[in-house]
């Protein structure tokens, strides 16, 4: 039996940017959105050159029969083909569905960051205020030390999206250093050096 892979204890969660945007004010969400897209992009690409796991955790818009691909060939013939195309993930990447907020409630994520022994995550996605939000929260009582890059994640209105961040920073103790500045190598080193106990 092969052994599983061997991961930096640092993981990239890419939060419901598999979106139909169809929804009331999703007009709104998809223009503040388009923007942090490459940013993502970048940090992904960037994250699995150096063995970072990529892992999405998604809403389903309540397509519960729906797999990965179905889901990914349905948000691209929506309003937000322009946004998922650049985002759509690889068939290395980890994909969980959720069916709420949160990308611990009722998902196996805490599972999966345990199997990996993860104890930092570099959150993005979308919405900022909401999801992202409402997630590291949540990774935050299970003591992960996060980083939320400040240009990695939006929200319907960006005053909403900054006061998020703000308080990402100041309560849950994140780093919201620019995708473009965040060190990664520096991230993965701290990441192994630190032996706290982290709660799955």
């Amino acid at each position: 039996m092969s052994s599983s892979p061997s991961y930096p204890p640092v993981a990239l969660l890419i939060i419901d940017v598999i979106n139909d945007f169809d929804f009331p004010e999703g007009e709104m969400l998809i223009e503040q959105s388009l923007p942090i897209a490459p940013h993502i992009a970048n940090l992904k690409k960037r994250a699995k050159k150096q063995g970072i796991p990529v892992i999405y955790v998604n809403d389903n818009f309540g397509k519960w029969q729906s797999d990965k691909h179905k889901l990914v060939d349905y948000c691209l013939g929506e309003r937000g083909k322009e946004f998922v195309e650049q985002l759509t993930p690889e068939e290395d990447d980890f994909f969980i569905i959720k069916p709420m907020h949160s990308a611990f409630f009722s998902t196996p994520l805490s599972t999966l960051l345990h199997d990996m022994k993860i104890t930092s995550l570099i959150m993005t996605g979308v919405a900022g205020n909401i999801c992202v939000l409402f997630s590291a929260n949540d990774a935050f009582m299970r003591d992960f030390t996060l980083y939320i890059p400040e240009d990695c994640s939006a929200s319907n209105i960006a005053e909403d999206n900054e006061r998020a961040i703000l308080l990402m920073k100041n309560t849950l103790s994140a780093d919201i250093t620019r995708e473009n500045e965040l060190d990664l190598e520096k991230i993965i080193k701290e990441a192994e050096e630190n032996k706290k106990r982290t709660i799955y």
